[in-house]
């Protein structure tokens, strides 16, 4: 079991981010924009956006032609049904990421955001959702647990279409999880988005965090 703190994942995907010649900017918007800002934000790391500027994504629409990107006929995934169709997607086919099957009882989908640090996240689909997961902290590495999870109540809603979970894993400490959770009808589009928001957030979760930590993150 991989038990790296998202920590680590936070640091390796900081450096990378400057391997690659990028700036950190700080920037302040309306919440309900923060889905719009992630998308431009994705194309602006590019060198070259020129040919991508009107497929940006205003409001979910093809700014040009006004074309909703929700169409499509609604059909229910089943862990294994996604799965080949993830691995088709733009994520997966280049170096940004790695998906494979895990096989049991309750299968599920391993994927590696090499573009976040080689952060772990995992996916299932159990009857109406699609829950999509990554691991915080283990309990133990929080100096005070009591406040930190006033903290989460306080300010979770910050992080747009993600939230904080506890649970036992299988060696059987608390750990912390940053999940989404969509319906299983939902299509492939907003289950990538969805992927690569929670990749975010945790990236974000953790800086914003770090006070909480035994080892807190050196500022950057």
């Amino acid at each position: 079991m991989n038990t790296k703190s998202s920590a680590h994942y936070q640091r390796e995907y900081r450096k990378r981010l400057r391997e690659q010649g990028l700036v950190k900017k700080e920037v302040w918007i309306r919440p309900e924009n923060t889905r719009l800002l992630a998308g431009i934000e994705k194309r602006l790391r590019k060198i070259d956006i020129e040919a991508q500027v009107d497929e940006m994504p205003f409001t979910g629409q093809n700014r040009k032609t006004g074309v909703s990107v929700m169409t499509g006929n609604l059909k229910s995934w089943t862990t294994a049904s996604l799965f080949d169709a993830l691995k088709g997607a733009d994520l997966f086919v280049g170096s940004s990421a790695s998906i494979e099957m895990i096989d049991g009882v309750d299968p599920a989908i391993h994927m590696v955001m090499h573009d976040y640090g080689d952060l772990p996240i995992f996916l299932t689909v159990s009857g109406e959702q699609i829950i999509v997961e990554a691991v915080l902290w283990e309990v133990s590495e929080i100096n005070d647990v009591s406040a930190f999870n006033e903290a989460i109540l306080r300010t979770h809603k910050y992080f747009p279409l993600s939230t904080i979970s506890l649970d036992v894993m299988s060696d059987g400490a608390d750990y912390y999880h940053m999940f989404g959770a969509l319906s299983s009808t939902s299509i492939l589009h907003n289950v990538v988005f969805e992927i690569e928001v929670l990749a975010s957030n945790v990236i974000q979760a953790t800086s914003a965090y770090s006070g909480f930590l035994n080892t807190p993150i050196e500022a950057q």
